[in-house]
């Protein structure tokens, strides 16, 4: 899953944790799905443009 991650939008560098995070906007519904799915795709996976992309380079 990592990989995929990696070209997400909401894949982002927290400065504060010093590591990388999922930024998608969850309720707790949300995560709560999100953490008991079997799935191996994340449902809230959207690609980044070509500009965030070269941005984490």
């Amino acid at each position: 899953m990592s990989n995929i991650c990696e070209d997400c939008v909401y894949y982002d560098f927290d400065e504060e944790l010093d590591a990388w995070v999922c930024e998608a906007d969850l309720d707790e519904d949300d995560m709560a799905r999100f953490l008991q799915q079997t799935q191996t795709a994340c449902p809230f996976y959207r690609r980044g443009g070509d500009y965030d992309t070269a941005r984490r380079q």
